[in-house]
């Protein structure tokens, strides 16, 4: 299975999310978050983390990008579970055995996202709310080959 891990490429995310998520952890959508929210929840940091962030499903901070990788099953079973109890902690769900489905289904969605992308893909995510409620669009950006000659120094070893 693929899923995705965070990736910072500089320090923005940690000036523009109140709580940034960590570099390599897993990360899912995030958007059940805000399935109540109105236009004036919309307002600074909030803001940014309902426009463009994933959910690191480990810290439950946010960030900006993230890369396609493979997820091993034990990892998955533990992600599975610290997101069951965050949605017994932070969102009054019954018990974690209640909450296992729901949290299996979110990470499932993310999967079906990343199944369909090679390694190292970049995966960005935009929202917006409409009258149906949180539409979320996704941009993915393909790894790129790198060019030998741009990190390769060429000379002689004869000078």
């Amino acid at each position: 299975m693929n899923l995705a891990r965070a990736i910072h490429f500089d320090e923005s995310d940690q000036r523009v999310f109140h709580s940034p998520a960590r570099t390599g952890e897993w990360c899912i959508s995030g958007g059940f978050e805000f399935s109540n929210w109105s236009e004036a929840d919309l307002e600074g940091r909030a803001k940014q983390a309902f426009t463009n962030g994933w959910l690191g499903a480990e810290t439950f901070g946010r960030v900006s990008f993230v890369a396609v990788t493979q997820m091993e099953p034990a990892e998955h079973k533990a992600l599975v579970q610290g997101l069951a109890q965050h949605f017994v902690d932070m969102y009054g769900a019954p018990s974690v055995d209640a909450a296992r489905p729901v949290a299996e289904a979110e990470i499932a969605h993310m999967a079906e996202l990343c199944d369909e992308h090679a390694p190292n893909t970049l995966l960005t995510v935009s929202r917006e709310l409409t009258e149906a409620g949180v539409k979320e669009a996704f941009r993915v950006i393909e790894p790129q080959e790198a060019d030998m000659t741009l990190l390769a120094v060429h000379g002689s070893l004869d000078e």
